[in-house]
């Protein structure tokens, strides 16, 4: 009965064994999905991280095209308002150059500092000074705002060239970003398929597990026969000892006594057996 508990106990680990190895294996795989979720996610994390910057960028750049857009429209609105200014200026602009206005006045301060004249003359080449100073007003007024014109002029035409490039820079990062995000996008379906394939291969673990528990609890039942037999066998050999040490003790008894009854010399081992039955005393040894 042992040595056929023994066979079933032994063919229960072998199936033991075979089923361990199938849970192994299943936990690797599953361990080894696990890791390739937590590697697609820190991926994803990463380009995640790296569209937000992106896209922090293109919101800051976003916001100076926006403002430069404004100093455009500032510098065309000042253009604007300094063409209606211009165009009031040029309604009285002198019909005599600047150069002729000028060499007029200079030659007549001369002819101040140099000639005599009576009052009235000193006052008419003065009032002629006055109208030449307030012609040469209008022209340099005319030559001010002129600059001023190439000046907006050249600022918007900046200002513009630095939002062209600002656009382009803005159209680049934009489409990067969007490689960026697809890329993310694609990471995480695999990200997620994966976690599936993980969840799946965990399930199978669980199951393959689970199967082992009926061979484990007939192994332990198994087990707790053969220690169970082994212990009765003991006690049946250790009763089976006791028996015969039981039968040849009454052997050794009915032999004492028949040589007691016939009157023969008994060994001490029979006196002693004897003895302890109460069949004889101390005294009647020393009498034999």
């Amino acid at each position: 009965m042992i040595d056929e508990l023994q066979r079933r106990l032994s063919e229960l680990k072998e199936q033991n064994n075979a089923l361990d190895h199938d849970v192994h294996q299943r936990a690797g795989k599953r361990d080894k999905a696990n890791e390739q979720v937590h590697t697609l996610r820190a991926e994803v994390q990463k380009l995640r991280f790296e569209r937000d910057t992106i896209n922090e960028q293109v919101k800051g750049m976003k916001q100076q095209r926006s403002e430069t857009a404004s100093k455009i429209h500032e510098a065309i609105e000042s253009l604007r308002k300094l063409g209606e200014e211009n165009g009031k200026i040029v309604k009285n602009r002198p019909s005599k150059s600047h150069g002729a206005l000028q060499k007029e006045l200079e030659d007549i301060e001369w002819q101040i500092q140099t000639t005599s004249h009576t009052l009235q003359e000193d006052k008419e080449l003065v009032e002629q000074v006055k109208q030449l100073e307030t012609q040469l007003n209008i022209h340099k007024k005319l030559k001010k705002s002129f600059q001023k014109s190439l000046e907006l002029r050249k600022k918007v035409r900046d200002l513009k060239a630095e939002n062209q490039v600002r656009h382009e820079k803005i159209t680049q990062l934009a489409e990067k970003s969007q490689q960026i995000h697809q890329q993310m996008i694609r990471k995480i379906e695999e990200a997620k398929k994966m976690k599936e394939e993980a969840d799946d291969l965990h399930k199978q673990f669980l199951d393959a597990r689970q199967k082992t528990k009926p061979i484990r609890d007939e192994m332990t039942n198994v087990h707790a026969q053969i220690l169970q037999l082994r212990k009765e066998v003991k006690e049946e050999q250790q009763q089976k000892k006791k028996d015969n040490e039981n039968a040849l003790k009454q052997t050794l008894e009915d032999l004492a006594k028949g040589k007691l009854k016939r009157g023969e010399k008994l060994s001490w081992d029979e006196f002693k057996l004897l003895e302890e039955k109460g069949m004889i005393q101390q005294d009647s040894s020393e009498d034999s």
